[in-house]
């Protein structure tokens, strides 16, 4: 009994936080233009918003970026990680901060930033084939994410005995082969969850995409963002509810095999 204040407390906590996105994907299913009243059940949006060739292309795209992003996020943030982790050198201190201002800094902050690099620094070509026209966005991306993987497996090495690198190494592993088998390993659980994150944090970003996306280079939430400028229509809610769902769906495979990576050690 002495329980069930927290649990009451979190069961509200949890209704406030998701009973948007609950009443969202049921008005998905509206029957009714303007949104509000409710007309009926019907599949007829998601047909609109299936068939809306401008909003797949913006799909197709968002996909594609945050698929390059986390291969370069988690390889970049793991590298970076393991570095901190284990060496020490002059002008570590600063290195540690400066991979954290992207977490730190507000996002639009990184977008105007980002646009006056592309803008004077490195600017990017205009016209380019599929999908390097999307070079711009993946950059800004990665910039953005990988200091969220560096994080988490920055604080998975903590808890590495480095007693089973000096036993690899006695028994002839070389430095590569210690580090594939024996650091990778325990690092996995940090590197599926890091994935998921910098897949997640490009998938749905919009403020950073914004300020780097041009006319040609539209991403999801964009999209959904110029079609809110005219009405929250349930195409809209539609568009929105798929994005959910692919999200939820990765997050529920990334914790599975976050959750089989222990079992698999152990066996």
């Amino acid at each position: 009994m002495r329980r069930w204040p927290l649990q009451l407390i979190v069961g509200l906590t949890l209704l406030f936080l998701y009973l948007p996105l609950i009443t969202l994907m049921a008005f998905s299913f509206n029957d009714s233009r303007r949104n509000i009243v409710w007309q009926g059940f019907t599949f007829k949006y998601y047909e609109k918003a299936l068939g809306n060739e401008s909003l797949i292309e913006a799909f197709v795209n968002s996909l594609t970026i945050a698929f390059f992003c986390t291969i370069a996020s988690v390889i970049l943030g793991a590298l970076a990680a393991v570095m901190l982790w284990r060496f020490r050198f002059p002008g570590k201190t600063a290195v540690e901060g400066t991979l954290a201002l992207p977490i730190v800094v507000p996002e639009i902050c990184l977008g105007v930033a980002m646009l006056v690099f592309f803008a004077r620094v490195l600017p990017w070509p205009m016209g380019l084939p599929w999908p390097f026209n999307l070079g711009a966005i993946t950059i800004a991306h990665i910039s953005f994410a990988f200091p969220f993987v560096a994080t988490v497996v920055r604080a998975r090495l903590a808890s590495f005995n480095r007693e089973l690198e000096e036993a690899a190494k006695d028994l002839g592993a070389s430095e590569w082969r210690t580090f594939w088998d024996v650091l990778v390993p325990h690092m996995q659980p940090a590197l599926v969850a890091g994935a998921l994150l910098a897949f997640t944090l490009s998938l749905d970003d919009f403020v950073i995409t914004f300020f780097t996306s041009g006319p040609d280079t539209i991403t999801f939430p964009v999209k959904v963002y110029s079609m809110l400028r005219f009405s929250v229509t349930p195409e809209v809610n539609a568009a929105s509810t798929i994005l959910i769902v692919l999200t939820v769906v990765l997050t529920a495979v990334g914790l599975h095999l976050q959750n089989q990576a222990p079992k698999e050690g152990k066996a």
